[in-house]
């Protein structure tokens, strides 16, 4: 009995087999996925994340590109330029827009294109330019700051803390979130217990070198089997060993970050490598102070610590 004929891409007829073939084969195994330009107002969703919200611009940032999305509340988060988001609800590869296609370097809307827009705890009149925060959130200018929450942001130090605060500190301040070093993660379990987070007392904690086997890794999953931490705890991070790495190595006039020897503090090596005074506790503090006033906004530093501090702000603010 002759076998009924398929409509399978791969025949089992050997006699096919060929380069040609094969190429055939490659074809039909992938679904070409459309490109879109980036431009200014284009409402997109990240698939892995969910965030939906319409294209401010797009930048370079840590040897990538990265297109920084405004949901309808005026938050903004930024991701890499490419695959994984869906446009009108269908898969759409993000390219870079053409020059003159309505987004400036600096990702804002040109003159005359700016949409309407809200912002943090404020709404944009549609229309007007409107000064942007260091976070390149829409500013809310006038406003009082708001009584702090219960809910807070803990980061691993000193120099975290003021970090965020150079960037994010006008949203914080509207927003009424408090952040606070831990000065040190090994004890994360216990400062939780302490706090003793609820659903009215969330806790967002931004940890360094957060990657898979780290340390910070096992710190991260033993703290999050805490009571109360499900639902009312979130820990994330970046893969910098030191916070300092997430400040884009270009302000310095450095092509990157030094490679510091294991089991040499990450700041001493890192200023020793840079050829500044390293020896004491002040030749940290002022080196760090050099560091931090090379930051001007959140386009200097990496992508990958500001997404994890855009949805820890998103966390502790919700509801």
């Amino acid at each position: 009995m002759t076998p009924a004929a398929t409509s399978s891409p791969f025949p089992t007829d050997w006699s096919s087999w060929g380069p040609s073939s094969v190429e055939e084969r490659r074809r039909a195994q992938y679904r070409e996925i459309p490109k879109r330009p980036a431009e200014t107002g284009l409402v997109v969703e990240d698939t892995a994340s969910g965030w939906v919200g319409a294209v401010l611009g797009v930048e370079a940032a840590g040897g990538m590109h990265v297109v920084r999305l405004e949901d309808r509340h005026g938050r903004t988060r930024s991701f890499p330029l490419g695959h994984g988001f869906l446009c009108e609800g269908e898969p759409v590869e993000l390219i870079a827009p053409t020059p003159g296609a309505g987004t400036t370097r600096s990702g804002t809307a040109q003159s005359g294109t700016a949409r309407s827009g809200t912002a943090r705890s404020g709404t944009a009149r549609s229309g007007t330019a409107r000064r942007r925060t260091a976070s390149g959130s829409l500013a809310v200018d006038g406003a009082r700051a708001r009584t702090a929450r219960a809910s807070r942001i803990w980061v691993e130090g000193l120099h975290d803390a003021e970090l965020i605060e150079k960037v994010w500190g006008e949203d914080l301040s509207l927003e009424g979130v408090v952040v606070e070093p831990l000065h040190g993660a090994d004890d994360l379990t216990g400062a939780l217990a302490e706090f003793e987070p609820s659903a009215q007392r969330r806790v967002g904690v931004l940890l360094d070198h957060l990657v898979p086997g780290s340390k910070e890794s096992q710190i991260a999953e033993a703290a999050m089997r805490s009571p109360g931490a499900r639902g009312n705890v979130l820990i994330l991070g970046h893969p910098y060993v030191d916070v300092w790495q997430a400040v884009r190595p270009e302000r310095l006039g450095l092509q990157a970050w030094p490679q510091v020897p294991r089991g040499t503090d990450i700041k001493v090596g890192t200023l020793q490598a840079l050829g500044w005074p390293h020896r004491t506790r002040a030749d940290i503090a002022q080196g760090w102070r050099r560091i931090l006033g090379s930051v001007r906004s959140y386009a200097d530093l990496e992508a990958s610590l500001l997404g994890r501090v855009e949805e820890l702000i998103d966390f502790v603010t919700a509801g």
